[in-house]
């Protein structure tokens, strides 16, 4: 018998509406304006949105933009050499031990400090509107230790005796790794890779806050706090997480997609 749950979507609208269910209450109880002034750190959503609404989505997508470039860039960079790394271990097991230390080691390097470093070694912007090189660096960084692992794991998954006919048959290590093994990680790599999406837009705007750009969501919440333009910080809030969250459905969808042995579908 098919047991019935609660769709997704349903799910994702009750969670939403209870955010900012508490978030009004917040903003009108603990973080209300004091007497005879109207500033408050925690503006209430009404508010948020009627300041996006009046202010329009154009000079916010001029900020995002280049954000976004950021992110993307540093996503594919530190993706692909993540894969890479991951990818050797099965050609030579004996590297597993130090790609898992180099994947530890970045995960927990401080940003701070290695954002410090990286605007020194790398520089921001060259231009007006472009996009930083110690954002795209951290976007990359923020990425590369779930990959890694991600893929480790799905590596691991294969049937061997899958790997055991190949290996009867003549096949090397790299036919098994085409032939069987990523077929086997495929599942793990793209939720490795869907996780990753938030992680590198977080990323670019922490490498925003180290300074050398003039465009971009970091610089403009940098601005936005000092100016005490608390209904704006907001909104750059809330749409940054809209942008994350509409970048992990995409990747979602793409995973349900190529593997959709995995939807995680009852059969019966």
């Amino acid at each position: 018998m098919r047991r019935a749950g609660m769709p997704t979507w349903l799910a994702g609208v009750i969670g939403a509406v209870v955010l900012i269910a508490a978030w009004w209450l917040l903003s009108v109880t603990a973080f209300s304006p004091p007497e005879g002034t109207s500033f408050t750190p925690v503006p209430s959503p009404f508010t948020v949105f009627e300041t996006i609404a009046r202010d329009g989505l154009a000079p916010y997508w001029t900020v995002f933009q280049v954000t976004i470039g950021e992110a993307m860039i540093g996503y594919a960079w530190g993706n692909v050499i993540a894969l890479l790394l991951a990818s050797t271990v099965l050609l030579l097991p004996r590297l597993e031990v130090v790609v898992t230390q180099i994947a530890v080691v970045s995960y927990c390097l401080p940003v701070v400090a290695v954002g410090g470093i990286a605007i020194v070694v790398l520089g921001g912007a060259k231009r007006a509107g472009d996009p930083s090189a110690t954002a795209i660096f951290l976007a990359a960084l923020a990425v590369f230790f779930t990959t890694v692992v991600g893929a480790l794991l799905g590596f691991k998954a294969a049937d061997k005796a899958s790997l055991d006919v190949v290996r009867v048959y003549g096949g090397s290590r790299w036919t098994q790794l085409r032939k069987v093994r990523l077929i086997a990680a495929a599942p793990a790599i793209l939720n490795a890779l869907q996780i990753a999406v938030p992680s590198a837009f977080l990323g670019a705007i922490l490498g925003e806050y180290m300074g050398a750009i003039d465009r971009g969501v970091g610089i403009t919440l940098i601005k936005l706090q000092g100016d005490l333009d608390s209904p704006r910080v907001w909104a750059v809030f809330l749409l940054s997480a809209i942008v994350a969250l509409i970048g992990y459905a995409a990747l979602g969808l793409v995973a349900r997609l190529v593997t959709p042995w995995v939807s995680g579908r009852s059969a019966a």
